[in-house]
């Protein structure tokens, strides 16, 4: 004889409460209809894409005076037709979350804590710490006599959130600095 577990349980009492539903003639998607209806209901509706992939797969974000209040696939998209993949239906996680980090944190070398540093001042050190390492490693020619002007010290790793422009023009900086290995998150 076969033990009954806990999922075993689960399993029938999901199965049981759904089913009894369904016996019963009731149907929960005029509910469901009626909930996403009212989630969005005064809510202005704003073509956009999906930041991660290259796909670029269609979205409506739905504010509520300037708020974001929900961010879904479009419909009207060809290639997705509204549905969005799991990075894509986590989106609203980029613009409401209460864990998102909102100051630029630095903890220093051998330091036990994190220290707010103001943006100007953050954006000013890692500027010369990337002049300091090109300075130090640029090379210009190989040993055989090559010219190659790169620096092998310096990764470039962009995000899968910023937009083609962002992308486009860090690339030109990162080239121009001589730095050869460029990646995106997106793509690893």
């Amino acid at each position: 004889m076969k033990k009954f577990t806990r999922r075993d349980f689960g399993r029938l009492a999901s199965g049981t409460a759904v089913g009894g539903l369904a016996g019963a003639g009731i149907s929960l998607a005029p509910a469901t209809a009626r909930a996403q209806q009212l989630r969005i209901n005064d809510a202005k509706a704003t073509p956009s894409i999906c930041p991660f992939c290259a796909v670029g797969c269609a979205t409506l974000i739905h504010t509520v005076e300037g708020r974001v209040v929900n961010i879904e696939g479009d419909a009207r998209s060809p290639h997705s037709e509204g549905t969005l993949c799991p990075k894509g239906a986590a989106i609203f996680q980029l613009h409401v979350n209460p864990n998102r980090p909102t100051q630029v944190l630095h903890r220093a070398p051998g330091a036990a804590d994190w220290e707010v540093w103001g943006l100007e001042r953050a954006m000013a050190r890692v500027a010369e710490l990337t002049k300091k390492t090109r300075d130090e490693t640029f090379m210009e020619q190989l040993a055989d006599g090559t010219q190659v002007n790169c620096t092998t010290s310096i990764f470039s790793l962009g995000g899968a959130t910023l937009d083609n422009e962002w992308n486009h023009i860090q690339q030109k900086l990162m080239r121009g600095l001589g730095i050869v290995p460029i990646e995106n998150q997106a793509r690893i």
